[in-house]
């Protein structure tokens, strides 16, 4: 694997008196406090989403990252490289968890079934990242808002196919971070809710993301994950946020 960070040393706790603006100053992981280690009161995680997925682009102009992992090529081959610098990175930072939505770690593909060999793929991949360098997985999460499909909502899409979709992805994230020992699972709904009271129909909105909401809690609870399903559900103006 070519590193990406070699000319980084790793993040480490030199307390207040240092000067090194890559350096813990208050954040001791190993310093007891209350009977517990401060890395298990704070247990910081890095994101994949931004932190990797983001290629510079905003209102004003196109990507301006030059990152090889964002470079045309094999889908497959990029996820894998990006997983590559992820898991150097964590180990850079010293944090102990990462977190990730579904398509942030595998390529969507042009179907579900794409979509489910990839994440599969990945999945395994990701399992070995996590093996040989202890970093672990804090939360897994589906990405139900990104793609045009979603620009009326996931759970709360009138129409069927949209919403088949997005409890497909929200099944495979699901056991797909089972699968990874996460500690939680997140329904994260981006673009649930509504711009307008104008055009909606509130009852009809919450009857159906029900559906989605309770097989979510029902698959939680058999996959026995240590927290609980967490929900990123915005409930008014969500179609006009970043999520």
């Amino acid at each position: 694997m070519q590193p990406y960070f070699d000319q980084l040393e790793q993040v480490r706790y030199e307390g207040t008196g240092s000067s090194n603006p890559l350096a813990f100053r208050h954040y001791n992981p190993d310093e007891i406090i209350l009977g517990k280690r401060m890395a298990d009161h704070l247990r910081f995680a890095a994101c994949y989403w931004h932190t990797f997925c983001w290629n510079g682009a905003d209102m004003f102009g196109v990507g301006a990252f030059d990152r090889p992992w964002q470079q045309p090529g094999d889908a497959l081959a990029l996820a894998k490289r990006k997983a590559d610098v992820a898991f150097e990175f964590f180990h850079k930072l010293n944090v102990p968890f990462y977190c990730f939505h579904d398509v942030d770690v595998s390529p969507e593909g042009a179907s579900l079934k794409e979509y489910i060999n990839n994440f599969a793929l990945m999945t395994d991949v990701l399992a070995e990242k996590q093996h040989s360098s202890g970093v672990k997985l804090l939360w897994g999460t589906a990405n139900c808002f990104t793609h045009p499909r979603y620009g009326a909502g996931a759970a709360t899409n009138p129409d069927p196919e949209v919403f088949s979709w997005a409890a497909t992805q929200v099944f495979t994230a699901m056991n797909a971070t089972q699968r990874l020992g996460g500690e939680n699972y997140v329904l994260w709904g981006g673009r649930e809710g509504y711009e307008t009271l104008l055009n909606t129909d509130l009852r009809q909105e919450r009857e159906q993301i029900r559906p989605l909401h309770a097989d979510g809690g029902r698959a939680q609870t058999q996959n026995r994950f240590p927290g609980h399903a967490a929900d990123r559900t915005q409930t008014a103006g969500a179609n006009q946020a970043s999520v």
